[in-house]
């Protein structure tokens, strides 16, 4: 769950990571779209002419590709979808959801775990209903920094699903061109963002264009809202077609756990039940599954070795039913 105060806390993280990081960088204060108080279907959406990524979605698409590439999968495509909020005009991104470990990836595709993103955008939206599909981020492992021609014939069909039929689309490449004086971190041109060898180019598609347009992009304070789910990544691509499905009969709330100690995070999944204060409440992780009853302030552990979550679910159910159906 995304607290107030946890927002904060990441607001004032990336003041500190801006001093020391983005000096070179276009930096504006956030602030709502200027058309926020609109109802979003009322909007005319027009082709976009400004877009702002958050400081810490900037950091976490570089950090995560640089580890990315340090891996033994490193020379494959990886990339991230963009959640965020969309204006008639303007496009602010607020979170980034990653491939996933269970992508179907080569040296010149990236095949998205959909089922993984699908739920952790569900989770996301929980407390921020606002938030759209925007876009995606993908790496090409050569020196191409614009979409290719392949993913045109997928990109300008998909734009069409999206609100205001226009897509966000960056490229990452591992072949920046030095910063002058030395430093780390600067924009050869407005479209694109270069720290180290590492660069991201940006781009938009609107529906009938027949080519990308390059889209300047500005950096502002705050957070990345998908932060706290890449602790429970791994619980998540392991239960999400279940979740999924779980979610689509029941009313499900989701909070990631942070880690403790040596232990993996958490997701914690609650089922409220029909008399107030009463809940089943599911711990997930990779390759465990625990179930509680939670009474009031009575917290009970229950005896159920089913790693198939929705089914653990029911079984539980079923058998509260049929005690509230015996005779006292």
């Amino acid at each position: 769950m995304i607290a107030v105060r946890d927002v904060i806390q990441a607001i004032a993280r990336s003041a500190q990571r801006l001093l020391s990081q983005w000096n070179s960088s276009p930096i504006v204060p956030v602030r709502p779209l200027t058309s926020r108080a609109n109802a979003v279907a009322s909007l005319d959406f027009q082709p976009l002419k400004r877009m702002r990524l958050t400081h810490e979605v900037s950091c976490t698409l570089f950090d995560e590709y640089a580890a990315h590439r340090k891996t033994e999968r490193g020379d494959e495509e990886t990339g991230w979808l963009l959640l965020g909020l969309r204006d008639a005009q303007e496009a602010l991104i607020l979170a980034t959801l990653p491939a996933g470990a269970k992508r179907h990836a080569s040296s010149v595709h990236v095949q998205f775990n959909s089922s993984a993103q699908a739920l952790a955008g569900r989770i996301v939206r929980q407390n921020n209903k606002q938030l759209t599909l925007l876009g995606v981020v993908h790496t090409h492992p050569g020196s191409l920094r614009h979409p290719s021609d392949a993913d045109y014939r997928g990109d300008h069909v998909w734009v069409t699903q999206l609100r205001g039929k226009e897509g966000i689309f960056g490229i990452g490449t591992a072949d920046a061109p030095p910063a002058p004086l030395g430093g780390t971190d600067w924009r050869p041109k407005p479209h694109m963002q270069c720290l180290g060898e590492l660069c991201f180019s940006w781009y938009t598609l609107r529906e009938g264009d027949r080519r990308y347009r390059p889209m300047p992009v500005e950096i502002c304070l705050g957070p990345d809202l998908a932060a706290p789910l890449r602790p429970v990544w791994p619980a998540i691509e392991a239960h999400a077609d279940r979740l999924d499905r779980l979610a689509r009969m029941l009313k499900l709330r989701f909070e990631p756990l942070a880690p403790q100690a040596d232990e993996s995070g958490i997701l914690s999944v609650q089922i409220p039940l029909d008399v107030p204060d009463r809940q089943i409440r599911v711990w997930l992780q990779e390759e465990e599954v625990r179930y509680f009853l939670h009474l009031g302030d009575q917290v009970l552990a229950v005896d159920l070795e089913e790693n198939r979550v929705d089914v653990g679910v029911y079984l539980l159910l079923s058998e509260l039913a049929k005690r509230a159906d015996a005779p006292s």
